[in-house]
């Protein structure tokens, strides 16, 4: 048996509040995995990180000529990135070499600067 929408208090207009809260709005532990994904993106470090990785793959020492930082502090943001999935890492001999985990991190930094540029 359908549900019969019922009418909104507040706009008097009907809405499906029952659809939306079990189909559009994700459960509150992938909310919450979006809200700290979210916050790793507001690090401006992070963020030139990502763009650096986003043109070719790179160990430590060449980030941190890039950035202009310390190995020791590219290492730590590294290291939160790659708990994050957004970047991975291959060994070559004593060396590590840093890219993005996927197409969706490129996708990520692509829509949010074009819609801060809008």
């Amino acid at each position: 048996m359908k549900k019969k929408q019922e009418e909104c208090e507040i706009c008097s207009e009907i809405h499906c509040h029952d659809y939306i809260q079990r189909n559009v709005i994700p459960d509150s532990e992938v909310l919450q995995d979006l809200a700290d994904l979210f916050k790793i993106f507001g690090d401006p470090t992070r963020i030139r990180i990502l763009y650096a990785l986003s043109a070719r793959e790179l160990c430590v020492c060449d980030i941190a000529q890039l950035l202009d930082m310390s190995q020791s502090a590219i290492s730590h943001q590294l290291r939160v990135l790659k708990q994050s999935r957004l970047v991975k890492f291959r060994r070559e001999g004593k060396t590590v070499f840093y890219s993005l985990a996927d197409d969706h991190v490129s996708t990520i930094l692509q829509q949010g600067i074009n819609h801060v540029t809008e």
